[in-house]
């Protein structure tokens, strides 16, 4: 049986060696540019052309095409999208798999919406990967992954949210508060998988004490953690030493977001996808 995991840029991963993987890229628009999140990407370039431009900017998901393409000619998919409510992957990777498998009847997608995204997302790939590779059945993985994505969650701590505010994510209001006289915002991605802000912090020192006590209250109890920071390795860093120091050698990963958690995270912005009870 051919399996194959396919998932769309938001979730920073554009190589994955273990088992036969695709990705669909999403684009950030402006008036000016479009950026395809894709290995060609330069981030970096990418944030530092939007923090100078003063219109409006927005996110496009791969159509049902490009979903196809990623699909390849796989006897098994499993396609896993950046959350329904930040973006329309979903639906669009939904209707590819019925065009698939009416296509192809003897062949099976099962389409994951995360309701998360970025780092998540990347425990739920690497968690498929090891089920594959246990050589599980199809039903038996679709089971196993979908009581997995219960036991997940995101953190973020934005110190921008002019991106998120733009696109209707977030109120205005609420976007505001970032960046105000070092204000910094945490929150997670909700079970319905929006952005819920919940504190303002000054200062990173509290701002990294706050994200332990929220992943805590999560349920977080020293399983794996991922963070992925928009140029803030030191902030990221300091996360990982913490969680390190109070929960033991635990399996944690830092590094820089893709095109489109960066185009949300925003200069300083940090990610942290994590495993809880």
């Amino acid at each position: 049986m051919n399996f194959k995991i396919v998932t769309d840029s938001s979730s920073d991963i554009l190589i994955f060696d273990t088992v036969p993987f695709a990705v669909a890229p999403l684009k950030i628009v402006t008036a000016e540019k479009e950026y395809c999140d894709d290995k060609n990407l330069d981030v970096a370039a990418m944030v530092d052309d939007l923090l100078k431009y003063k219109g409006k900017s927005s996110s496009s998901c791969p159509n049902t095409d490009e979903w196809l393409e990623s699909f390849g000619d796989a006897d098994r998919i499993f396609c896993i999208t950046i959350t329904a409510t930040l973006s329309g992957c979903y639906n669009a990777a939904c209707t590819a798999k019925q065009i698939y498998e009416e296509q192809h009847p003897d062949r099976k997608v099962f389409v994951i919406n995360s309701l998360s995204t970025g780092p998540e997302m990347k425990l739920i790939i690497e968690k498929l990967s090891d089920l594959i590779l246990q050589n599980k059945e199809y039903e038996a993985i679709c089971d196993e992954i979908t009581e997995y994505t219960n036991k997940t969650g995101l953190m973020f701590m934005l110190e921008s949210m002019k991106n998120l505010a733009n696109n209707g994510r977030v109120s205005h209001l609420t976007a505001k508060a970032a960046g105000l006289l070092g204000i910094r915002v945490v929150g997670k991605a909700s079970n319905k998988g929006d952005l819920q802000p919940l504190d303002k912090c000054r200062g990173e020192v509290k701002s990294r004490l706050t994200i332990i006590n929220r992943m805590r209250e999560e349920g977080f109890w020293g399983g794996k953690v991922r963070i992925a920071h928009c140029q803030n390795p030191q902030f990221a860093e300091t996360v990982k030493q913490a969680l390190i120091k109070e929960f033991g050698n635990i399996d944690i990963e830092v590094y820089g977001c893709g095109g489109l958690c960066s185009f949300y995270a925003e200069k300083g912005g940090v990610l942290i996808g994590f495993e809880k009870e």
